[in-house]
């Protein structure tokens, strides 16, 4: 795969047929906090409520076509030091290296566009080998085990911490 290929940028409602492609697929979303999107009509929704309104969501591109995303949410106040990261790309591009590429792209940006960020962490569950191997390849730290951590699909589940810091050098 030729990395030129792969982009970040903005969502727009012109993505909803790609988006649809990839997050209706149980499969993707399996470890999201969000449902598996249905419908066109749920598709546009999401994009219009929660993707394009966000500060930091990206959509993860393949020749400008969505294939994914990124989200880096900043936590606020005296927390604002730190910030959430989440991703997810469509089963067929699984083991390819676009989430690796795509990681790093994110994290060689985010501490420039967003000022006194520090941290950037993501929580992990444990049976999400290929999650925790992504992050690993580009520099993320394991910390620990959170356990009983996370809520997702009905069950409070364990999760790794994982973090990356300004003064971190990319793998």
């Amino acid at each position: 795969m030729d990395p030129s290929r792969i982009s970040l940028r903005p969502f727009n409602l012109s993505d909803v047929d790609d988006f649809l492609l990839w997050s209706s697929d149980d499969r993707v979303t399996r470890y999201l906090r969000w449902d598996t999107i249905t419908s066109r009509e749920e598709a546009l929704a999401y994009l219009e409520v929660v993707a394009i309104p966000h500060p930091w969501r990206r959509s993860i591109c393949l020749d400008d076509r969505s294939i994914g995303y990124i989200s880096i949410k900043p936590e606020s106040g005296d927390d604002r030091c730190r910030a959430h990261i989440g991703y997810a790309v469509a089963a067929e591009y699984w083991g390819q290296g676009m989430a690796t590429l795509a990681l790093k792209m994110a994290v060689s940006k985010v501490f420039d566009e967003i000022p006194d960020l520090v941290r950037v962490h993501a929580l992990v569950e444990l049976e999400n080998k290929a999650s925790q191997r992504v992050l690993e390849k580009v520099g993320f730290v394991k910390e620990g085990l959170l356990r009983k951590y996370g809520f997702c699909k009905g069950e409070i589940r364990d999760m790794f911490v994982y973090s990356f810091l300004s003064t971190d050098k990319l793998l």
